[in-house]
């Protein structure tokens, strides 16, 4: 199971630590923060690019495909209305068939964290002491 702390000790600024893994979080200067590290919202669109590259990878390797660089590009957006949208793109510095192709864009939209965006999750919150 995944398991992940995050904590806050002034402001915007967020420690966050996963095992011996660490990284730094914050809101831009013009949400309020001090831009020290990465928004929520970037580790959202991150975590959708690793996970999407991942799985690219393996796949290929499984088939044997070239594929050269895996490039994810991840584009968060709200319309007017409100309806929030994810545009992932992918690139490849290998040449690659419409049939290799199509398949990518099939793993792409079966790995981890697709799955859980696209289904929604349910979220319980407590506190603890």
């Amino acid at each position: 199971m995944a398991y992940v702390t995050v904590i806050n000790e002034h402001q915007h600024v967020q420690q966050i630590v996963s095992g011996h893994h660490h990284l730094t979080a914050d809101e831009a200067v013009a949400a309020g923060g001090s831009d020290a590290g990465w928004a929520p919202r970037e580790l959202l669109l991150a975590s959708l690019g690793a996970c999407t590259a991942v799985a690219l990878r393996k796949h290929a390797a499984q088939n044997d495909w070239a594929l050269g660089k895996i490039t994810v590009g991840v584009r968060w957006s709200r319309t007017p209305s409100g309806t929030q949208h994810l545009e992932r793109r992918l690139s490849f510095t290998r040449p690659l068939t419409p049939e290799q192709k199509t398949r990518l864009l099939e793993v792409a939209d079966t790995t981890p964290v697709t799955s859980v965006l696209r289904a929604g999750i349910a979220i319980q919150s407590s506190v603890v002491d």
